[in-house]
């Protein structure tokens, strides 16, 4: 049932919406690879997952909570889906969590989504991470925080990043990391340059610069 819903969306997103290109800042080679992407509120994994041109070997990560009908209500207020103090947040406030929490989780238990956990079992996000890229496939983040490009220049989350570590621990290769800007106004997905994370050097000794450049990237 669940892989069905998530073709028939796919299928309905991409006949009544507008077509995404993919631009590449350098030419996609092959092999495991984490998109990292621009959140556009809860539309930036939509687009990803149905439009973008590698989606077939794409597998997001989805918070936890999205996959709750329970959860969902909270999670969408919490994650901004909608501007606070707009006319309509009142009756935004009442009516889109539920029609979420009603629609979205069948659906996205029939995508090739990793679950996402923010305590102790993040360790099984992580290590289903390593399995998909051994299988040359790519995972997809969105490590945006929200409101904190008010205070600083990467203003991203960085936890995710020590998939680089446990990659080379398990394969002995650097992880090469595409930042992704979905711009939903010209409908593209801009893709820079990919950053590595270079196993040389400790997490904590590049976490800021893989950081900075990651978001350099995603909003060029």
């Amino acid at each position: 049932m669940g892989k069905r819903a998530y073709r028939f969306a796919g299928g309905m997103i991409r006949a009544f919406s507008h077509r995404m290109k993919t631009e590449w800042e350098t030419p996609f080679e092959e092999g495991p690879c984490v998109f990292v992407v621009n959140n556009v509120g809860f539309m930036g994994p939509i687009e990803m997952c149905f439009k973008f041109a590698r989606r077939g070997m794409c597998h997001p990560w989805i918070n936890e909570e999205l996959l709750s009908a329970k959860k969902i209500p909270a999670y969408a207020r919490k994650d901004c889906w909608w501007k606070p103090h707009t006319f309509f947040a009142p009756v935004l406030n009442v009516t889109v969590p539920y029609l979420a929490a009603a629609l979205i989780p069948p659906v996205l238990k029939g995508s090739p989504y990793v679950p996402v956990y923010h305590d102790q079992r993040i360790m099984l996000t992580l290590r289903e991470s390593i399995r998909i890229l051994q299988r040359d496939e790519a995972v997809v983040v969105f490590p945006e925080i929200p409101n904190a490009r008010l205070t600083r220049p990467e203003w991203i989350s960085t936890g995710w990043m020590r998939l680089g570590e446990m990659w080379y621990r398990n394969c002995g290769r650097a992880l090469k990391m595409y930042p992704v800007h979905i711009d939903r106004k010209k409908h593209v997905f801009r893709v820079a340059a990919p950053v590595w994370y270079d196993p040389s050097r400790r997490f904590s000794e590049q976490e800021k610069e893989l950081a900075r450049a990651l978001t350099k990237g995603m909003h060029r």
